[in-house]
């Protein structure tokens, strides 16, 4: 049985005999599609021309444009950089004869006069081999394609969870803008979403009296970098009716590969008509909470 269909070889020689040679000898062991070019420059158009060449064999003693001349112009061109190359040639003249091929592009040489089974041979290697890099790359479109199925699932649900929580979530770039707000934090505030989006962190946030009016975001800052999380006990939301709301509230930063903050996220949950006994043990803060 023929292997390789659906493979696109271009053979390129300047004698309409070596072209009927090659041609032949693939079409008895393979059932590609060929196409033909008897110069560099008709090479050259039918790369650009035919998309999903495979392979090429190039005969290098052309007249006008040579075989080398013809690769480094395949090599400087997007659509065909990648397709690989075997030079056909007469013998090995030098050893400069040889890397001045690999230079500009070759993968393989073949020997004239032709021999049957290392034409075959390989063409069929760098079949497999690109058959192979196409199979692999199946596989990673397809994990990628899972991995962004799941991503969406779970952003999906993470939207849901934000949506439907109890707590208030207020989401601030680093000079304290509202970036985000969930529908607890709008009901609590009063605000619409779109509305807390034009609100500093300090529009809604009752600062203590040892914090200077418009610097606590800079102190924010320099403890979410130093401890990573912050909570404070007392802590007000000024609703925009005025009411003074008290919360139990949270900060955390969201940090870029580099540990600059991107993000601060704050959550707060609504502590009207709760009493709180609080007890202080070591450095930390137990809460208790009763309605």
């Amino acid at each position: 049985m023929k292997q390789y269909s659906g493979f696109k070889l271009l053979i390129v020689d300047d004698h309409e005999h070596n072209l009927f040679t090659l041609r032949t000898l693939v079409q008895q062991h393979m059932d590609v599609g060929i196409l033909e070019a008897t110069s560099g420059q008709q090479a050259l158009d039918t790369a650009l021309r035919q998309p999903d060449i495979d392979l090429i064999i190039l005969d290098i003693q052309m007249p006008e444009m040579d075989g080398f001349q013809t690769a480094s112009m395949l090599k400087i061109r997007k659509r065909t950089r990648s397709i690989p190359i075997i030079f056909l040639t007469a013998a090995f003249k030098t050893e400069e004869f040889q890397q001045k091929g690999y230079e500009v592009g070759a993968a393989d040489y073949l020997l004239k006069p032709i021999d049957d089974n290392q034409l075959i041979n390989k063409i069929s290697t760098y079949f497999r081999l690109i058959e192979k890099e196409r199979e692999l790359n199946r596989e990673l479109e397809r994990k990628v394609a899972e991995r962004t199925l799941e991503l969406a699932q779970a952003n999906t649900h993470l939207e849901n969870i934000i949506k439907y929580m109890g707590e208030a979530l207020l989401v601030l770039d680093p000079e304290g803008k509202i970036t985000q707000a969930n529908p607890a934090a709008c009901q609590m505030l009063g605000y619409t979403e779109d509305s807390l989006r034009n609100l500093s962190i300090g529009d809604v946030f009752e600062e203590d009296e040892d914090e200077q009016a418009g610097a606590f975001m800079g102190i924010w800052l320099e403890a979410l970098i130093r401890v990573g999380a912050i909570s404070k006990i007392d802590a007000r939301f000024i609703a925009r009716d005025g009411r003074r709301v008290p919360i139990l509230f949270s900060r955390t930063a969201v940090s870029d590969p580099e540990g600059t903050i991107t993000d601060i996220i704050c959550i707060a949950k609504n502590m009207t008509g709760y009493t709180r006994d609080i007890e202080v043990e070591g450095s930390g803060v137990v809460v208790t909470s009763t309605p």
